[in-house]
Parts: structure tokens; sequence; C-alpha cells
């Protein structure tokens, strides 16, 4: 597949290096010259520089041959005008833009990204997306991250280990044995800079970032093995009130009606806005590291605190403040890979990467064939997809011991009509069953051949 990516910031050289792994063809545009020759130096990518909106780079860019485009630079009307070209004289099939901007989402503009107006296929908001993710977190205290896969049935949860974890030193391949009624699937494992794919004989260590799928009906129970059994957080703090901070506010209050949230903002025009953008939210003006402006916001009695604030280094010093305060769980909001191998050894319950869910969304409309879903882990170590099984398939009707699939993939959950099945050596994919699959980076392409329809078939 041929890819032109507008900005080779985070998000676009991210996209590019996972999809120049995989073998596509992949062209990167920036106006930056130094970052384009760094990137023509470490990825096996083509880099042009110019500016991603002029009909003369998009052309030297390969745009009349690419299948997509994918519009992620810092500007929205850049990333917008990049796709309205792609379509209008280069006839690009799929465009994918990340807006930002939350006048360009109001749900009464919805017609504007249509094909009569401005044609953008899929619209991405990082902000949106974050907030999202944040409030999922928020809704499954000790969830280190929380992802639902098909149609919310199934669950991808990652938590870390901590002392008084109940399955500490216990093998994998004796969680089935000991907890048979329970659906649950441990699919990976992060342990310092380690990331692993585990073998039934792995075991479990302290601090430990262990991801798992389990079923939405299962979830608590799940959790509590973990031992994380608090009640869903009914105290909020957010610190920063920017444009993340106020979509967290919308999504909580969407499906929270009883929730008590306070922000802390540092910009006085700003707080004072905020506070009558949302009259049922306390907004305090101050500076969150002040350890007063934390007490008067009530972060002891908080029982969760969320940084949103532009620095990480603000976000991770606030959380360690307000857990050395007693509020029960700190999510910090970290942009950058320098603070993440040190997140266990912080305190801090849980880390949010605006670049992570970002890339991970856009890799969901980038999977091709029956993949319906797919999400990134840790940088990229390992993909968990979604995958659909047509009767088509070679791996329908077969027993899965008689699967020849790679080194580095694991199979998770298998849906099957309302059956949510663990799987055995014996299990066997029936035709339009959704299977879960945790795949390493480079064996993505693997999983889409196993799934593919056979030959004969056309």
């Amino acid at each position: 597949m041929k890819v032109v990516i507008c900005g080779a910031g985070q998000v676009g050289s991210s996209i590019a290096a996972y999809l120049a792994e995989e073998g596509n063809s992949v062209t990167l545009i920036d106006q930056n010259a130094e970052l384009i020759a760094q990137i023509n130096e470490t990825l096996d990518v083509s880099g042009i520089v110019g500016h991603a909106s002029h009909p003369d780079v998009l052309e030297r860019a390969g745009t009349a041959d690419a299948e997509m485009l994918i519009a992620a630079t810092y500007s929205d009307e850049v990333n917008m005008v990049a796709c309205r070209i792609a379509h209008s004289i280069f006839k690009v099939p799929v465009k994918i833009a990340r807006v930002r901007h939350q006048s360009y989402l109001d749900p009464k503009w919805a017609s504007f990204f249509s094909r009569d107006h401005l044609p953008i296929d899929i619209v991405i908001s990082p902000e949106i997306e974050v907030a999202k993710s944040i409030a999922n977190r928020l809704r499954v205290p000790g969830a280190f991250n929380i992802i639902p896969m098909v149609d919310g049935r199934v669950q991808l949860v990652s938590v870390i280990c901590k002392a008084d974890c109940p399955l500490i030193n216990t093998p994998l391949k004796h969680l089935s044995p000991l907890f048979p009624d329970l659906t649950i699937e441990i699919v990976a494992i992060v342990r310092g800079e380690t990331k692993i794919i585990p073998k039934s004989s792995e075991i479990m260590h302290v601090g430990d970032e262990v991801y798992f799928l389990t079923s939405t009906e299962h979830l608590s129970r799940a959790m509590a093995l973990f031992g994380y059994d608090a009640p869903q957080s009914r105290g909020v703090l957010i610190v920063g009130a920017g444009k993340i901070g106020q979509r967290l506010v919308e999504e909580l209050q969407k499906d929270k009606k009883d929730i008590s949230i306070r922000i802390i903002e540092a910009d006085a025009a700003r707080a004072q806005e905020v506070s009558e953008k949302y009259p049922n939210v306390t907004v305090l003006h101050g500076n969150a590291l002040d350890r007063e402006i934390l007490l008067e916001a009530g972060v002891g009695s908080s029982e969760a605190m969320i940084a949103v604030m532009n620095q990480d280094e603000n976000n991770i010093l606030v959380s360690m403040l307000a857990k050395q305060q007693g509020c029960e769980r700190a999510i910090a909001l970290i942009n950058g890979k320098t603070f993440m191998p040190l997140v266990a050894t912080l305190g801090l319950d849980t880390i949010v990467n605006p670049r992570a869910i970002t890339v991970s969304t856009i890799l969901q409309h980038i999977r091709r064939g029956r993949i319906k879903a797919a999400h990134s882990l840790r940088d990229g170590f390992a993909e968990i997809l979604e995958v659909e099984a047509l009767d088509t398939s070679a791996v329908v009707n077969t027993p899965l011991s008689e699967i020849r699939k790679p080194e580095g993939m694991i199979f998770g959950l298998i849906v099957h009509g309302d059956e949510i099945i663990v799987p055995k050596p014996s299990t066997i994919i029936r035709p339009d069953d959704r299977v879960i699959i945790l795949a390493a980076h480079d064996k993505v392409k693997s999983v889409e051949d196993m799934f593919a329809v056979r030959p004969e078939y056309f």
C-alpha cells in the first residue's frame, strides 16, 4: 500500500515507522528539513521537505498513486486542505485528518466533513480520544489502561502488579484451573524496559504492567483478582482546564450525573471562562504545584486527581503531591517517552499518552481485510487485533492446535455468538467469530494472511 503522511511529528513519524516496517511504501512530508533528514536516515521511508497542503509538494510525494493520505500536521487547516487537494486533484480513496480545534468538531457542523463539502473520510481528535480514555480508566479504578473491544463485550485492561497482588509468582498456566469460571487471558507483560509476549510458564512480578483480556461481565472479578476492587470515582479533581480538561468534564458529566468535579487552572482568564461554561463545576484559580491550592481544592478527599497540563514534569509532580496528600488515585498526562520507564517507581496509578492513543486510533483505520480493530501497546512492541473469521478463511473449522501460527502471536478471547471463550488447543474458530489476537508488530501481516480468503474461493 502506498501512503502519504503529512507531518513528521511524533504521531506522523510513529505511523510511518509502523507502515514502513510492514513493507508499505511511505512518503513523509514536513517543512522541517532537519527532521526530514533525520527520518530519512532512521526510517525506510521517503522524506520530502515542503508545505503539506501545496499541490506541487503533494504531487512530488506521489499522492496521485497513493491509496491513503494521513494529515497529522500541527495545523488543522493544513490537514483539511491537504485532504481536500488529495480528493479533488489526486483522487486518493482514503483521507484521514487530525483535527484538534473543538469548534470544527461541534455536532451542529457535522456535515462539514461530508464528501459534498470537505471530503475527509476519518476525522481524529486527540483531545476527544484522550478524554474518552481517561474517563474509561476512571470507570474502572486500578486500570492503568482500558480499551473496549467487540462492541464493548470484551475489555483489554492493563494493571500494575503491586506487592499485595494475589497472583504474584503464579504461573499463567495455573490461572484457568484456579479460576475455571472466570473469563480472562493474559496476553502481555511489561517489566521495566522488557516487553514480554508470555508463554504459559511465565510468572508475574511486583511492578509488572500486565495486559489481560476479559469479558465485560467479569471485569470486576478480574480486577479483584489483581487486588483492585475499589468503587468508581465520584469525587474528581482535574488540574488544567485546557482542551483535554474541558473535554474530560463533558465526558464525565455525560454518564455520571452525581459526580463532583473540581478544577485548578493557573490562567485567570481561562479559569473564569471555564467557570461560566460549566456552572456545576468548582473552578479554582492558582498553581497546582502550590500545596495550599491543592489542599483548598480538597485533593486529600478526592477519589481521583487527573493532571492534564502542558508539561509532563508538572503533571508528574502534581500527581506525586496529590498522592502524598492522600488522594486515592493519580492520573498524569505524559506526552514524551522520557518518563515512561519510571512510571511504576514514581508511584503514579495511571499515565495517559496522547501520542500512543492517537497512533492507535489511526491504526484502526489502516488495518485491512477482516481486522475490525487494532490497538498499539506500549510504543508499538505489539498490537491487539480484533479479527472477523470468514467461512472462507483457512483458520476456520480447524482446532487451534493444528493452526500454524508465528512466534510472537497469542490467541486471546474468541467471541462466538453470545459466548465468550478462553481458547484451548481443542478450540475451533467458527465462521463469523470475533477473534482477539495479540501479535508482535512484525507479525501483524502474518495475522492478516491467516484470516485472508483462501485462493480457491476466487
